[in-house]
């Protein structure tokens, strides 16, 4: 596949790395306005750094937009001259609607969002999809780019802003309570490096068990509690002080916010 990564900030570097760690494009253009600070990674030998956003459409085939919000429209002017019926356009940009991407470059073109959050760079990412008329033809090749980088959900659009908290900000959300369990591992007695190991490794099995198993949570903790148990205590008190609660708040109050954004 010939790709293209338009922008290549934190997000569209997350992209490019995740994509070739996993041999996922015959041929990458990169592009940045300061395209000096990602010249490394032309020693992959099939990447190509430039400036020029033109030069990367022109040669590829599928196009992943990660500028910011208030660039996209503009970019996306400059170069729909040159699109063509085999390109697929990909946009990873936050709060820029399928309906605005349409109203910029016309109905008849194969358009994609995805919704991939930084851990796409170690192929671990949950990445929401979702496309227009065209792009719903062109899910199982976009999901086919992400999978390779994790794992892929297709969802409609108007769920898309929470996806992002979810997924995208929810990356944050998960570093703090991996931080947390540090914090109360080195009360502990452990060193601060031990005590982070423990906490992410622990936090990777959590996951990976119902990944793998298909259960629910509370299936995996009844495994690990027992009456009168330190599990039990443990979990009781933080629910106590209000875990769930505050987590869930949280989430919403993100929510709140991210539809402050025009989104259309």
């Amino acid at each position: 596949m010939k790709i293209a990564i338009i922008g290549t900030g934190n997000l569209g570097l997350a992209i490019a790395k995740g994509i070739l760690n996993s041999n996922g494009a015959t041929s990458m253009y990169m592009t940045k306005r300061n395209p000096e600070s990602i010249k490394e990674f032309e020693k992959y030998g099939n990447v190509t750094v430039t400036s020029d956003n033109q030069e990367a459409v022109k040669n590829s085939d599928i196009l992943i937009f990660a500028v910011q919000p208030g660039h996209f429209e503009d970019i996306l002017n400059d170069v729909k001259h040159l699109f063509i019926e085999n390109h697929v356009i990909i946009s990873a940009i936050t709060g820029f609607g399928i309906q605005k991407i349409e109203a910029t470059i016309g109905t008849d073109h194969c358009i994609i969002r995805s919704m991939p959050n930084t851990a796409i760079s170690v192929g671990k990412s949950i990445t929401c999809i979702c496309g227009n008329a065209l792009g719903k033809k062109r899910i199982d090749l976009a999901k086919a780019i992400f999978n390779r980088m994790g794992h892929s959900m297709e969802i409609p659009e108007e769920q898309m802003q929470a996806a992002t908290v979810i997924c995208a900000s929810g990356i944050a959300f998960w570093m703090r309570l991996i931080r947390a369990t540090t914090q109360g591992a080195i009360q502990l007695g452990f060193d601060a490096k031990e005590a982070q190991e423990l906490a992410m490794h622990t936090c990777n099995g959590a996951a990976s068990l119902l990944i793998e198993s298909g259960n629910h949570p509370e299936e995996e903790i009844d495994r690990v509690t027992t009456p009168m148990g330190c599990t039990i205590q443990g979990l009781n008190e933080m629910e106590h002080q209000g875990l769930s609660s505050s987590l869930i708040q949280g989430i919403v109050a993100s929510f709140d916010k991210i539809t402050e954004f025009k989104t259309t």
